[in-house]
Parts: C-alpha cells; sequence; structure tokens
C-alpha cells in the first residue's frame, strides 16, 4: 500500500472519529456519551489500521486499545488524537524509516543464509533465497516511492511479479537502466533455480549473482 493510499485510509478514520463525536449526547449535567454502535465500529476499524501498518505490540496500537474502551466522548477525542499523531509519522516518512531498519536486518539475515548454503555446495536453494530476497527489496522500494504494488484485475488487488516491480521502478527513475538490465538477469536466475533448471547456470553464476544482489541492496537502499 502506497503513502497516499495509507493517508487516505487515516483520513477516513479520522472522519469517522469526528462522525462519533457529533452524536454526543448529555446522560446527566455533568456526563455526555457518544452513539455505542459508532465508536465501537470507529475503534476496530483503527486498531485493524494500526496493526497491518505498525504491528500489535506497538504503542500506538497499545494506547489506542487502552483508551477507547468506554463510549465516552472522551475515548473518541483520544483516539482522534492517536490518529492524528500517526497521520503525521506516515506523511513525514517515518514509518518507511522504522520498517526500512527492521527490513534491513531481516534481509542481511537471509543473504547470509543464502551465502551458507553456496559455501557448502547448495546453489539452487542459495539462488531461490538471494533471488526472493531481491524480490522483496524491490517490493519495499516500490512502497517506498509511491509506486503500487497491486494492479486491479476483476475488481481485486493483485500483486504485482517481480518484473513488473522492476520495470516501474526504472521508470520512475529509481534506479538506471543497467540496474534494471541485472535485476533481470537475477530474477531470471531465481526462477530457473525455482523451476528445477539446475543445469543453466553454475556456482560461479549465483556467487556473481549474490554478489550483485548485495552491492545493490546496499547502494539502493529502502
Amino acid at each position: 500500500m502506497t503513502t497516499e493510499r495509507l493517508l487516505q485510509r487515516v483520513d477516513q478514520l479520522i472522519e469517522m472519529g469526528n462522525a462519533v463525536l457529533r452524536t454526543r449526547r448529555p446522560i446527566n449535567r455533568t456526563q455526555e456519551f457518544v452513539d455505542s454502535a459508532m465508536i465501537t465500529g470507529f475503534r476496530a476499524a483503527s486498531l485493524s489500521f494500526i496493526e497491518r501498518a505498525f504491528g500489535g505490540e506497538h504503542p500506538h496500537f497499545r494506547e489506542f486499545s487502552e483508551n477507547t474502551k468506554s463510549h465516552f466522548p472522551g475515548d473518541a477525542e483520544r483516539g482522534l488524537a492517536i490518529l492524528k499523531v500517526i497521520r503525521g509519522e506516515i506523511a513525514g516518512g517515518w514509518l518507511f524509516t522504522v520498517k526500512g531498519l527492521v527490513t534491513a536486518e531481516v534481509f542481511t539475515d537471509f543473504i547470509e543464509m543464502a551465502e551458507y548454503l553456496l559455501d557448502s555446495g547448495y546453489k539452487d536453494p542459495a539462488a531461490v533465497i538471494a533471488g526472493s530476497t531481491l524480490e522483496e527489496h524491490l517490493r519495499q522500494l516500490c512502497m517506498k516511492t509511491g509506486i503500487s504494488i497491486t494492479r486491479q484485475k476483476d475488481g481485486k488487488d493483485v500483486a504485482l511479479k517481480a518484473d513488473a516491480l522492476n520495470n516501474e521502478l526504472a521508470k520512475a527513475g529509481v534506479y538506471t537502466a543497467l540496474d534494471q538490465k541485472n535485476v533481470t538477469a537475477w530474477l531470471g536466475l531465481r526462477n530457473n533455480a525455482a523451476h528445477g533448471k539446475y543445469t543453466e547456470y553454475n556456482d560461479q553464476q549465483v556467487k556473481t549473482m549474490m554478489a550483485g544482489v548485495i552491492e545493490f541492496m546496499a547502494r539502493v537502499s529502502i
């Protein structure tokens, strides 16, 4: 999901919260309440979004969950305040900065695994792991730069394949035409490994591929 679509969803949730507040009614001289069904829907939709964007262990998720349990205007107001902070973070690029750091650590682990397999004489799984890591890197680059990773087909979002992501990134100037050709070649080697065409490449080609992927990912970073 692109930054634009994330912001659109946050704005929808903020409007839901404002709609909840418009239902505030007095209980007595000192207390007010809001429509219980509307605030329940607002809470559920917001928690679902926060969990997908930040994870269930993130402080934003915990704070929203703890502060929106009742049917009082204050709960809706606190929920709105959290959503506005989230909106600012997404608009400022902080969401993808944090995700990029975590993703970099995960990518390093996978690359090290691939290197170990190659050094142990297992070129085929090494090629698959390195190529799959590269594909996920392309996906993360698209998300960071606002390039959609899906296309509409029959009314549903369908994930773009790695070659299409590569074309879109090069077209947007995220990296050069030479990088695009290299990525195409690496993905082709990965596909050969994944489809059992083990005689169409050798250990040295996998080693060269891995060195290129590592350099590319370090240079064109998330």
